[in-house]
């Protein structure tokens, strides 16, 4: 693999934005984003959670401006990012796991950094799953219940833990 094959990494791929001190770049999410936006998306994202209508869920999704491909199942309690939902594509036939989330921001002490995020064709997140901003997860890829996932999942792959690393085949169990 040639140094142009390598994957780009996830802090690569996010826009880091300043913030006037001395208070946190939290206290400055007003100057980001429209707080009337952010207040319909709040509303929308609880709406998106307690459904159990995937249709509906896709349909809502999408007024907020996630990019949702045919097909896609988003579990109950699952959640998109409420500031920058529109950063946000999944691809046709993914799965999004019951309470799972996906943030395209991260707020931290002089600055805030957005990044898309994109769940490929046919990938799966588990329950609890995080998926940090910049990160994409290729096609057919799964991400373990609760884990943490900073860096992109390669096609196929399947990650799990505190940050999340890719398991190899003998992490598997044999089914039984």
């Amino acid at each position: 693999m040639t140094a142009s094959d390598e994957p780009t990494p996830r802090h690569d791929r996010v826009e880091r934005h300043e913030t006037p001190g001395p208070r946190n770049s939290l206290a400055h999410w007003t100057a980001a984003r429209n707080p009337l936006r952010v207040a319909i998306n709040y509303v929308v994202v609880w709406l998106v959670r307690i459904s159990p209508s995937l249709r509906l869920k896709r349909w809502l999704l999408r007024r907020i401006g996630v990019t949702v491909g045919a097909g896609v199942s988003w579990g109950l309690e699952a959640t998109p990012d409420v500031f920058w939902p529109d950063l946000i594509t999944v691809e046709a036939g993914a799965i999004v796991g019951y309470d799972a989330t996906i943030l395209c921001h991260e707020f931290l002490q002089d600055e805030y950094r957005t990044g898309e995020v994109v769940v490929g064709e046919r990938a799966m997140i588990g329950a609890g799953a995080i998926v940090l901003p910049g990160v994409e997860i290729g096609e057919g890829a799964s991400v373990a219940a609760n884990s943490l996932v900073t860096r992109d999942v390669p096609p196929g792959a399947t990650v799990a833990g505190v940050p999340a690393r890719q398991m190899g085949d003998d992490d598997v169990p044999a089914a039984t």
